[in-house]
């Protein structure tokens, strides 16, 4: 486990994983904060989230295949600042620039350095402090590093076997300051800005209606899978089934029926990118109408999945063609409904276009 890019590809895969569980979340306070998502935000998001996991395998990795005492038996704390100037005339083997750039030592110091600048960069850019928090956080994720490595992770293994440097932590914390120095190049990037004050409505678009609907699906099977391991733990294995019942189909209905119902009529992948559906007189469906949305939409969906698990048959190319199906309409026609909503005979509006227009009759005190 020691080719850095074994170690490049677990922080990838990991900043993945973590995305993944923060995306719901994340996009519900991107539009409540921001008014919109913005796609270049989103990979810079991303990219941070990739660093944080980089920093977390520079940490541990590599681990070794021994980790008793005997074959770690050398320092494992070194507390002389400015050691890497001797390491450095140590390791020198020649002279003029390209030996000094060739120097193990030097390329050890310049590397501790630019390792967080991106940290810096970050700190400054998306969490918006100032030069004193960001070095601070820089010396404070660099300390927790350092004594992650004395402690040979927090006492996981029997000794230390990683360097904990004091000479690292004050090239870490320079690079933080580097960063923030070099933070307004991130503004080059287009979308850092929303387009317009959060509380302005946005235009119902296919990508909009695309991210409600994918976070309807995937907290659905979300919240089918956690259930159905927790019936596991303590029931054991369920029949097909309650299986197909507690992992598929209650989910879909608590979420993309019960849901609006007691609610405004949005389901909840549309409550957090701010859209609702509205009836043909502009106020909240009718509850036929959200019945029939969601037998025609992603709830369909998720019933034929059940009936497929439960009855072995031909429902699962049903589910798939509605799938799809509703996916291809959300980009025609013009307004976005999607399948649900043509056959519901509904369309999609910005909830915040909607409490515009409500404001006149509050204020003037009239009913609905």
């Amino acid at each position: 486990m020691t080719d850095p890019a074994i170690s490049a590809a677990i922080a990838v895969f990991a900043g993945c994983v973590l995305a993944g569980l923060l995306a719901v979340p994340y996009i519900a306070a991107s539009y409540r904060r921001r008014g919109e998502l913005g796609l270049w935000r989103v990979l810079l998001v991303f990219g941070f989230l990739v660093y944080a996991m980089s920093l977390w395998t520079y940490t541990l990795l590599p681990i070794p295949e021994t980790t008793t005492c005997a074959e770690h038996a050398a320092g494992h704390l070194q507390l002389r600042p400015f050691q890497f100037v001797a390491d450095i005339r140590r390791e020198r083997a020649g002279d003029g620039l390209r030996a000094f750039l060739r120097n193990p030592a030097v390329q050890q110091a310049v590397f501790n350095v630019a390792l967080f600048v991106p940290l810096g960069m970050f700190v400054r850019h998306l969490f918006r402090r100032g030069f004193a928090a960001t070095v601070a956080i820089g010396f404070a994720v660099s300390l927790f590093i350092e004594c992650t490595q004395l402690t040979g992770v927090w006492f996981l293994f029997e000794c230390p076997y990683r360097l904990a440097d004091v000479d690292d932590l004050l090239a870490n914390t320079l690079g933080a300051a580097v960063g923030f120095g070099l933070a307004p190049l991130l503004r080059l990037l287009p979308g850092n800005e929303p387009s317009a004050p959060p509380g302005t409505p946005r235009p119902v678009t296919a990508r909009r209606r695309l991210l409600g609907m994918a976070v309807d699906v995937v907290s659905v099977v979300l919240l089918g899978t956690t259930v159905g391991i927790v019936t596991t733990l303590l029931a054991g294995e369920p029949n097909t089934v309650v299986t197909a019942l507690i992992g598929t189909f209650l989910p879909a209905l608590l979420l993309l029926f019960v849901v609006p119902v007691a609610g405004n009529g949005a389901s909840f992948g549309q409550r957090v990118v701010l859209l609702r559906p509205v009836g043909p007189d502009g106020g909240k469906p009718a509850l036929w109408r959200m019945a029939v949305r969601f037998l025609a939409g992603s709830g369909g969906y998720f019933t034929l999945l059940t009936l497929a698990s439960v009855a072995n048959s031909g429902f699962e190319p049903l589910a798939n063609l509605l799938f799809f199906a509703s996916g291809i309409l959300a980009f025609r026609p013009e307004g976005h409904q999607g399948l649900s909503g043509l056959i519901a005979g509904l369309r999609m509006a910005d909830v915040r276009e909607l409490d515009d227009l409500a404001e006149p009759s509050l204020v003037s005190g009239k009913d609905g």
